[in-house]
């Protein structure tokens, strides 16, 4: 007797045996069963058919959706703005592998999702670029909703111009946390050592890659094969990040414990000492770590983007410059520096740096919102899941909104400053400087005073001029994020020789 592949020969017998019949009826059972649970799954989706329609947006394929649209016109925030400008919309849907991206730039959208409907839309997404950054969401402004996020919210309530604001932003939040402002030695002359530099190039890596439309985003089993690489720099900027900031946290908690220090002094003495209800340490040393570093790359993005693009804007507009620092001169006097008291008088000042968060964002999108539920905002169908983002850029240069939208002009929002007010935020979200709602940003009002405190002090202490041998400084924006391609070069001369 012979068997090939579960058929039967008997030889004796000359004729086939069918004892294979039981598995292919079952296996006929089995695909008719899938195939008529597929049918009366589709005819429900059809009759539940939401009454509301989806975002306009591309045509999405079966299964993939916007995918290769997606992969094929880099960077994505750019075809994104290109897509909603070719069809004049305000909100668009963009499928992907079945999650529904949504982007706004309506103002009076953008205050539905965030302001009417903020309980639906207050989760994020779990994304491999928060989920690294945060060391598998410990923190608080990229954990997705859970005990977790609940547990950490209740802790926390020629010169060139771009490497001196993003360095200040790095020693006051390094100051700050760890009660220092470099690393290593520093240079002779006050400047940020090799440690520094490292540390804050590190930082603007992460953010440069942060929610950075990765295919793994959309589609987790990928992240093993790490098909666009995003995996690998975040991995060493991340790796880059903890080398500064792990032995400083190792050795402060362990002072602590050792009893060598009872006296908080920066926020990072704050967040070891820190007790549940029962006397016990609330945050874990990972927690801490990754808080840290959030806390870190959270701070120096905005402030230093929107002193370097006001400073551009304002040299090729010097009256700007002449008009600020009068402003200066007249609060503060000739004969100390600016202090954070002074800060809600300066006025134009103010107006100024808002206009720079206005016209120049820095990141193309604010940190995505996640629907809980099936809602309808707009008149259009929001489902379950879907990705809410709105557009830095297409909130604050909409023409239907402001004026000579693309025009620097600090004069608009001087109704806006009073004596009484710090924020640079617009509550009426016709622009986006800083994260709102249930899932804003806690440190508002520190982002706020950062940026007008530095653009403060460099045009009070320094007289700014164009480079020799250029008419205007070039104010093209760069591909990737909304820095300037270039960054910015100024002459500096000292106007008080005292203060420097």
């Amino acid at each position: 007797m012979n068997c090939t592949s579960g058929l039967r020969v008997d030889s004796r017998l000359r004729f086939t045996s069918m004892s294979w019949i039981p598995y292919f009826s079952g296996f006929m059972a089995l695909v008719l069963l899938v195939f008529t649970m597929g049918k009366w799954i589709m005819i429900c989706l059809k009759n539940n058919k939401p009454r509301f329609p989806l975002p306009p947006g591309p045509k999405p394929l079966p299964f993939f959706g916007c995918i290769f649209q997606m992969l094929r016109n880099r960077p994505t925030h750019r075809w994104i703005y290109k897509v909603m400008d070719d069809m004049n919309t305000e909100i668009a849907c963009f499928g992907i592998f079945g999650v529904h991206i949504i982007p706004v730039t309506s103002p009076e959208l953008a205050r539905e999702f965030f302001k009417k409907h903020d309980s639906i839309f207050s989760n994020r997404p779990v994304c491999m670029s928060a989920e690294l950054s945060s060391e598998g969401f410990l923190t608080t402004g990229l954990s997705p909703l859970g005990d977790q996020y609940k547990k950490m919210k209740r802790m926390i309530v020629s010169m060139d111009i771009r490497l001196a604001t993003r360095h200040y932003l790095g020693n006051v939040i390094r100051k700050m946390i760890f009660n220092k402002r470099f690393f290593g030695k520093g240079m002779e002359d006050g400047g940020p050592g090799a440690e520094e530099v490292e540390h804050v190039n590190a930082l603007f890596k992460l953010l440069a890659y942060m929610y950075a439309f990765s295919l793994s985003d959309y589609m987790p089993w990928m992240k093993i094969f790490d098909f666009d690489g995003h995996r690998k720099v975040l991995t060493m900027a991340i790796a880059c990040v903890r080398r500064h900031h792990d032995p400083e946290i190792e050795k402060r908690i362990k002072t602590w414990e050792s009893g060598l220090k009872n006296e908080e002094e920066d926020l990072l003495d704050v967040l070891i000492r820190l007790k549940d209800n029962k006397g016990r340490p609330l945050l874990t040393t990972e927690e801490i770590r990754a808080q840290i570093t959030e806390l870190m790359f959270a701070t120096v993005d905005n402030p230093s983007n929107a002193v370097e693009w006001a400073l551009a804007e304002m040299l090729n507009q010097p009256e700007m410059l002449q008009k600020a620092t009068e402003e200066i001169d007249t609060v503060v006097g000739k004969d100390r520096l600016v202090q954070e008291s002074d800060l809600a008088r300066l006025k134009y000042v103010k107006a100024c740096a808002k206009e720079a968060l206005r016209l120049h964002p820095y990141a193309p999108f604010n940190v995505p919102h996640v629907s809980t539920q099936d809602t309808v905002v707009g008149g259009y169908f929001i489902p379950k899941g879907s990705h809410v983002i709105l557009c830095r850029p297409g909130l604050g240069r909409n023409p239907r909104i402001w004026g000579d939208s693309l025009k620097f002009k600090p004069e608009r929002h001087m109704n806006d400053m009073d004596d009484a007010r710090m924020d640079l935020n617009d509550p009426e979200l016709n622009m986006f400087s800083f994260s709102t709602g249930r899932r804003g940003c806690p440190g508002v009002l520190l982002g706020s005073t950062l940026t007008v405190m530095l653009l403060a002090r460099l045009l009070q202490c320094f007289n700014w001029k164009i480079p020799s041998g250029l008419s205007q400084i070039d104010l093209a924006e760069g591909m990737d994020a909304g820095f300037l391609a270039k960054p910015l070069f100024a002459v500096a001369e000292p106007r008080f020789p005292q203060f420097n």
